[in-house]
């Protein structure tokens, strides 16, 4: 059986680096400004828009309108429905600040487009824009990125990437942090998160120091804008017209925790409980002060001391068991100072991020993630040691949403494609219960909630759970893990489409009409004896 793919509008044929397409966005064609350079990529003529404030945008029907065509110069795709964004490969611009395969990429982009996919998600790699010195910002590579996505048709969400990849659940390649800021590292290693045994751990900068001037003489919160502000200003013309959202990292995988279960070197394992990350010379010196303030000064001396290891279970420690110690008085002091200092951190990153992008006509999301594990138990005790102070006696994702309004931030949430009949039983799992409790917190903050799938899954049964989940929870968009060879693959894209079109449908229609005569849609069929040699050159050529 052969897979064979048809549309009206052929992306099989290889794409014209110059060419542009008739409904794209006029944009003029100039040369990348040299890095570090402060110039500028600007569209020709641009759509007039009136801009909403970020607290507007953030709502869940400002966000849904963004999503679907309403915040720039493409026009409107669908009036319901939600509309379905692809993550691109983790190093489509590498270490070296390049656009990898260019000619694969413009073939995948195009047939993402003809599959009815709305845009695509890229990191934009701290560690390789600003890799040769402080405020020395190389665009280029994503420059070139974001005319490739602009002739395609398609949308971007981007997302400001201030954490290294390599060493958690996916990462297939290693970005590290700019060297100069692994060279800090090195002179203060304090400025990284550490465990209660001193493992260190170099994703990302600790919050404990956002407000001290650690980087070369600028704090965290000063570089982190600084690096925005040099975005904004290099792909001003684009924002709100090609690329309608800006995801701002605030943490390890780009998300709003502690990286309290880091798989790089067999440190955790699922379903471990992980360990709290406040034992640098910062973490402990707030944690002293918050002690102090409330009246005991013994509970500043350290993290708790019966949390138990990385690879353990609720029950096998005196912490985290049934009625152990973080249902006593000392538990709830240190369990929100530890998530206060997360929200704090959330805020100050947001806050400068609002304040650079207020007005451009992008959306602000930020990616809140998806612990599932040990759920069903009275302490989630993974959620706690990440910085989600959520019990079975406390909401812990009512005061993120609430941050999150306030800065005009969309919330983005993992595991959106998991059942709980599908994990198992020994993890205590949730991931649906999770999902409504996070659908209810947003709902009750009034801001918008975007998803994504935590693993890669192909299956009709997964695609099944997001139509469900974002029909439910009113989702202003959806963003797919990950473009790579497999989606590409036989079945798995027509399996693919058929989940865009009824994400497209708010859910109405469940698979691919078996024909298509007036060739108005892509058709995916199968052919007996022969492969079309077109979807074979499509195949081969659509991976990255």
């Amino acid at each position: 059986m052969a897979l064979t793919l048809r549309s009206s509008t052929s992306f099989l044929s290889p794409l014209d680096p110059s060419s542009k397409r008739e409904d794209a966005p006029p944009c003029c064609v100039v040369p990348m400004p040299a890095p570090g350079s402060g110039g500028r990529l600007r569209l020709a003529r641009a759509a007039p828009v009136e801009h909403a404030t970020m607290e507007e945008m953030a709502s869940p029907e400002a966000a849904t309108l963004l999503h679907h065509g309403g915040g720039g110069g493409q026009g409107q795709r669908r009036g319901k429905g939600t509309a379905v964004y692809v993550m691109l490969p983790l190093e489509t611009v590498g270490a070296g600040g390049k656009v990898a395969r260019a000619r694969a990429l413009a073939a995948s982009l195009a047939a993402l487009r003809s599959g009815g996919v709305e845009g695509v998600m890229v990191d934009v790699w701290w560690g390789v824009v600003e890799r040769e010195g402080p405020r020395r910002y190389d665009w280029e590579g994503y420059g070139e990125l974001v005319r490739m996505v602009e002739r395609a048709g398609l949308r971007l969400q981007m997302v400001m990437s201030f954490h290294q990849c390599g060493g958690n659940v996916g990462d297939s390649c290693n970005i590290p942090l700019p060297g100069w800021v692994l060279e800090e590292m090195k002179s203060n290693p304090d400025i990284v998160y550490t465990d209660r045994s001193g493992r260190r751990n170099p994703e990302y900068i600790s919050l404990g120091c956002d407000t001290l001037p650690v980087l070369k003489g600028r704090t965290p919160i000063q570089v982190y804008s600084d690096y925005m502000r040099s975005f904004r200003d290099t792909f001003c013309g684009y924002l709100g017209n090609t690329i309608v959202e800006i995801q701002v990292g605030l943490g390890p995988c780009g998300e709003l925790r502690y990286p309290s279960y880091p798989e790089a070197n067999g440190t955790w394992r699922f379903p471990g409980i992980g360990e709290f990350q406040c034992y640098d010379k910062y973490m402990r010196a707030s944690l002293q002060q918050a002690a102090a303030a409330a009246g005991h000064e013994e509970w500043g001396r350290g993290g708790p001391h019966d949390a138990g290891e990385y690879k353990q279970f609720p029950e096998e420690t005196g912490f985290f068991r049934r009625d152990g110690t973080w249902c006593t008085e000392y538990g709830d002091f240190f369990l929100g100072w530890y998530s206060g200092m997360l929200l704090e951190h959330g805020d100050r990153v947001l806050a400068a991020a609002e304040a650079v992008f207020r007005g451009t006509g992008a959306a602000l999301s930020a990616k809140v993630a998806g612990i599932h594990w040990h759920y069903r138990t009275r302490s989630h005790a993974a959620e706690l040691t990440a910085g989600y102070y959520n019990t079975r006696r406390r909401d812990g994702y009512a005061p993120v949403a609430a941050m999150l309004a306030r800065r005009g931030a969309v919330l983005n949430f993992t595991c959106m494609e998991m059942r709980d009949e599908q994990q198992p039983e020994h993890a205590g799992c949730s991931p649906e219960q999770l999902v409504r409790q996070v659908r209810s917190a947003a709902r009750a903050a009034r801001v918008g909630l975007a998803g994504e799938n935590a693993l890669e899954r192909y299956d009709e049964a997964a695609f099944a759970q997001v139509v469900a989940t974002a029909a439910s929870a009113g989702l202003g968009a959806f963003t797919y893990l990950r473009m790579n060879k497999k989606l590409f693959d036989g079945d798995n894209w027509r399996q693919f489409v058929s989940f865009v079109r009824a994400m497209a449908d708010g859910g109405e229609r469940a698979a691919l009409p078996s024909c298509d005569t007036e060739q108005s849609d892509l058709y995916v069929g199968f052919l007996e004896k022969r492969a079309a040699p077109e979807a074979e050159a499509a195949a081969a050529a659509a991976i990255v």
